[in-house]
């Protein structure tokens, strides 16, 4: 699934995640503002990704604003870092991948080599997503019994990230090591991440995986059918407090209330330790439109209102784990959070 991004004669190519699984079509972002407009309009989605992603789009605004002006200015570069950090506000990813890109474009100086460097640095920050997920997920897969059922919520497999997966990729490294294990993926409304992209890699993966609607958490919990939930994460709190898809709190209660083990799987730039706690996390609020249509089918009176919040935050105290490429973070998490 590595082939969802890719950056080839001075374009970069999406993957349209909004057409999966029924077609395979690359978005052509040749700007700046198409850069923009994919993350906006949901062609790429989870926090990983939108880090990368926005790296790239640092180094395509770089190189459009060259062609043009013949020049480039730090100004441009803020500027450029200021529309991409507009886009969605929750996944921290996105800013500390804008940083990065800063901090390489404050390194170059005036050197005549400085957009191809800039480039180099978002290929960069692209690969060590990939290979850190691999890391978290050899340590996540010795927390997953063979024999488990595990419940996931929304989309943190290869689609979300680089090219291997936070949640699923821990899932994957589960199932390669030989252990038998089944997977129950919410559809996740109302873009159906997880009937669309998980139930679709965790199949092509080989791994047996069942899809259920987004309320079935408390009857899957109460009854035992589940031994552990894991799911990914776009920012986490000083504290250990988690944003992640609307509903992963619900999940979360059901699971503290019937002793179920929830772990949260995220690399360390999902880690916000700027802020205390989760009350500071922006939470996105999307159009009530994104609820009423499936697709381009309205599904209920034009009329109706509705309303639409991406993300919620789940409490630390709701938590078992932490899933990292430097390995599993224990409770009391402020302790350990704040050495990552």
């Amino acid at each position: 699934m590595t082939g969802h991004i890719y950056w080839k004669n001075s374009v970069l190519y999406l993957l349209d995640q909004r057409l999966l699984p029924f077609k395979k079509v690359y978005v052509r972002c040749k700007s700046l503002k198409d850069v923009v407009e994919s993350i906006q309009n949901m062609t790429i989605r989870g926090a990983p990704l939108i880090g990368i992603v926005a790296a790239y789009g640092v180094a395509l605004g770089i190189f459009e604003t060259i062609a043009s002006m013949g020049k480039i200015k730090k100004a441009d570069v803020d500027r450029i870092c200021k529309s991409l950090g507009r886009t969605r506000p929750t996944a921290v990813n996105l800013f500390w991948a804008l940083e990065r890109m800063k901090e390489a474009y404050g390194q170059c100086g005036n050197n005549a080599h400085m957009p191809d460097l800039m480039l180099d640095e978002a290929i960069s920050i692209h690969v060590e997503d990939i290979e850190n997920n691999r890391m978290l997920s050899l340590y996540g897969a010795e927390l997953i019994n063979d024999r488990d059922t595990i419940l996931t919520h929304c989309n943190a497999g290869a689609l979300a990230t680089g090219g291997y997966g936070t949640a699923l990729g821990v899932i994957r490294a589960a199932h390669e090591s030989g252990k038998k294990i089944k997977v129950i993926a919410t559809e996740t409304r109302p873009y159906f991440q997880g009937a669309r992209l998980t139930a679709w890699e965790l199949h092509e993966e080989g791994i047996d995986v069942t899809l259920v609607p987004d309320n079935h958490a408390g009857i899957l919990c109460s009854s035992r059918r589940i031994d552990k939930i894991i799911v990914g994460a776009d920012r986490v709190a000083k504290n250990g407090d988690t944003a992640n898809k609307v509903g992963t709190y619900m999940i979360a209660l059901c699971a503290h209330e019937h002793k179920i083990p929830f772990f949260v799987a995220a690399p360390v730039s999902t880690f916000d330790k700027n802020i205390e706690n989760g009350s500071y996390i922006p939470i996105e609020e999307r159009g009530g439109a994104e609820v009423k249509y499936v697709g381009d089918r309205l599904i209920t009176l034009d009329k109706i209102k509705a309303q639409y919040y991406s993300f919620d935050v789940t409490p630390e105290k709701y938590i078992s784990n932490f899933i990292t490429e430097k390995g599993i973070i224990e409770k009391p998490f402020k302790k350990y959070i704040k050495m990552l």
